[in-house]
């Protein structure tokens, strides 16, 4: 199986084009659990092009329902991509200084629980800039928001 590279420019562009809108090819999960990892992952596909097919365990997006939990959700995309030794994006979990753009920075609580996956899409005068969905925001310092936990993923590439 091939390595690609992972194009975090267009993972950026991409948020930037849909960071106060909705791309009408995927559902709207603000009103039931929040639109952030959602995002992301488009973010992330804009960036590879690549999706895992396998049932439960894999990385897609076909419809509302019949998407993977890692598609949707904080901790199963983190488990998937950090964990993924097959097709679709690859990452490690780093330091914050070795974020890219393209990148995602999982938010977490005082007990470890993360709920929120905004993108990296600017590394600027040492601020981290993101965009995000459920609280949309495009260009916002990573540093103003108040989360006791940040889990910054690396995508490392692709594989097809």
């Amino acid at each position: 199986m091939n390595t690609y590279y992972y194009d975090g420019a267009r993972a950026a562009a991409y948020a930037q084009k849909w960071a106060f809108g909705r791309n009408p090819d995927y559902y709207n999960f603000d009103n039931i659990g929040g639109d952030c990892t959602n995002f992301a992952s488009q973010c992330i596909f804009a960036g590879c092009g690549v999706m895992n097919y396998s049932p439960l365990f894999g990385w897609f997006y076909r419809s509302v329902n019949n998407r993977t939990p890692s598609w949707t959700g904080v901790e199963f995309l983190y488990k998937f991509i950090v964990n993924n030794d097959g097709v679709g994006p690859f990452a490690k979990t780093v330091e914050l200084n070795d974020i890219r753009v393209g990148d995602i920075v999982q938010l977490g609580d005082a007990n470890g629980s993360f709920y929120h996956s905004p993108v990296v899409i600017g590394i600027a005068r040492g601020k981290i800039l993101v965009a995000a969905h459920s609280f949309d925001t495009f260009g916002k310092d990573l540093a103003s928001y108040n989360a006791p936990q940040l889990r910054p993923i690396h995508i490392l590439g692709y594989r097809k």
